[in-house]
């Protein structure tokens, strides 16, 4: 897609995917982070990036982030009602923390100036659109302010279950996500609100639920209520692994005919979905900017109607499935303007 000039988004939250977002725009030639909000010093964020992304091209000077394309000004806040995103003429802005998935909160970025706000998690309540690129971007509209792009596991399953139920009668099924640790679990034993994940990230295998299967059906209407979600959250940083078992209604549907759907299938989501033939485990997707990189090698047959199926994705995939819902809003009015 190409645009008159770039197209400015606005940062909240600089973690692991605030950062990869960053990157990847850095990287690019259409997106400029224009401001990022962050209660991190400058300088520790600043660390943190090069760090991570083994780029010495990154610059602080100041209060300013800069790299080779466009400059970014941090400010430490962690309040969307305080973020002045009407200075930084922001096309949008992405909210990176997971935590304000309330409509209120959203509301809050858009009394700040912002356009639009889009969540790198699955809302908590209702909001405008839940849009998936490659599924369900035909459907965005102009008056959409309140987005969100649902999560790494989500897209991950959506995109598995949108390719394969176009040739397959799925009756229902269960996911379960094999998880790295996330930022909000503790490394040590430590009361928390659930008595689970009150246990160390770093010891412990720790089931979890997942809210996968409640969005579902906003995606894939005709699936809705038919699937159900878990997470088991793993002792290890980064890469996770979908695991799906699948009731087809047609006992012919064989473990040879998922693969060969999935084959066909990835080239129509362009850099979304990818099919790897290679035994491969957790480290071999690290890097990898796909959604889904679909086991090819992981798929069996049990019985007469269930098929598992096996997925791996990282949170860069979602990190490069935000950049691209705000190059499809841009576009949209992009098209309104010239219209």
């Amino acid at each position: 897609m190409t645009h008159a000039r770039p197209i400015k988004v606005g940062l909240m939250g600089f973690g692991q995917i605030g950062r990869q977002v960053y990157d990847l725009a850095a990287r690019g030639t259409d997106v400029e982070i224009v401001a990022i909000a962050d209660i991190g010093d400058p300088a520790i964020l600043h660390y943190l990036l090069c760090s991570e992304m083994k780029a010495a091209s990154y610059r602080l000077d100041g209060n300013f982030l800069h790299n080779s394309r466009f400059r970014t000004r941090l400010l430490r806040t962690d309040t969307p009602a305080e973020m002045p995103w009407d200075m930084f003429g922001v096309d949008i802005v992405i909210d990176a923390t997971g935590k304000f998935r309330q409509r209120d909160a959203m509301l809050q970025h858009l009394q700040a100036g912002a356009p639009r706000v889009l969540l790198r998690t699955l809302p908590s309540d209702h909001i405008d659109r839940l849009v998936m690129p490659g599924i369900n971007s035909d459907s965005i509209q102009a008056a959409d302010r309140m987005i969100s792009a649902g999560s790494a596991t989500t897209t991950a399953l959506c995109l598995l279950l949108h390719a394969l139920s176009g040739e397959f009668d799925i009756e229902c099924g269960s996911m379960t996500t094999v998880h790295a640790y996330t930022s909000d679990q503790v490394l040590q034993d430590y009361a928390g609100s659930d008595f689970r994940r009150s246990r160390s990230a770093a010891e412990n295998i720790i089931p979890n639920q997942h809210e996968a299967g409640a969005w579902l059906g906003h995606v894939l209407p005709a699936l809705a209520g038919k699937v159900l979600t878990s997470a088991l959250n793993v002792p290890i940083h980064q890469g996770c692994l979908l695991d799906v078992n699948l009731v087809f209604a047609d006992t012919a549907v064989t473990a040879d005919a998922v693969n060969d759907c999935m084959r066909r299938h990835a080239g129509d989501y362009a850099d979304i979905v990818t099919v790897v033939e290679d035994p491969v485990v957790s480290s071999d997707v690290i890097g990898n900017p796909h959604s889904l990189v679909f086991d090819a090698c992981g798929t069996i047959k049990a019985g007469k109607h269930t098929i598992k199926a096996l997925g791996w994705y990282e949170t860069l995939g979602h990190a490069a499935r935000l950049l691209d819902v705000a190059r499809l809003y841009a576009a949209l009015d992009h098209t309104e303007e010239a219209a």
